[in-house]
C-alpha cells in the first residue's frame, strides 16, 4: 500500500468503478477494486494491509454487490458504508453529481464542480 494516499482507502467492484470515482476525489485516497468478488486469500491480504487504514465501502446496489457489501461487513465491521441509489444500480453508471454527493456525505472530499452538475 502507498502512503502517499494517506489513511483513507476506497474499496469497489470494478476498473470503471474505480475510474470513475477517482476523477471525483479531490483528495488522495487509494481505491481497491475486488473486480466483483474476492477470494479468502486477497481478503486476507487486504485485511493484513487496511488494519491502520479508514476503510469505505462503495459498491453496486444489485445482487452482487450486496453480496459482496455483507462478505466485506463482516472482515472490516469498522467500515463506512456508502450507499447509492438503488434506481442507478452502478456505481460506473450513477451520474457523477449523485457519486460526488454521496462521497460527500462520508466525508471525503470531492471537486466542487460534480456537486453542481445536479
Amino acid at each position: 500500500m502507498n502512503d502517499t494516499y494517506g489513511d483513507k482507502v476506497l474499496i469497489v467492484e470494478g476498473k470503471s468503478d474505480k475510474k470513475k470515482v477517482k476523477s471525483i476525489l479531490k483528495e488522495p485516497m487509494e481505491i481497491v477494486c475486488t473486480n466483483g468478488t474476492i477470494s479468502m486469500a486477497k481478503l486476507d491480504e487486504l485485511i493484513d494491509t487496511l488494519e491502520d487504514k479508514e476503510v469505505y465501502i462503495l459498491v453496486d446496489a444489485d445482487d452482487a454487490g450486496e453480496k459482496l457489501r455483507k462478505q466485506l461487513k463482516r472482515e472490516f465491521p469498522q467500515a463506512e458504508h456508502i450507499y447509492i441509489d438503488r434506481m442507478y444500480r452502478e456505481v460506473a453508471t450513477a451520474p457523477v453529481y449523485h457519486l460526488a454527493t454521496v462521497l460527500l456525505g462520508a466525508n471525503i472530499d470531492v471537486h466542487s464542480e460534480f456537486l453542481e452538475m445536479g
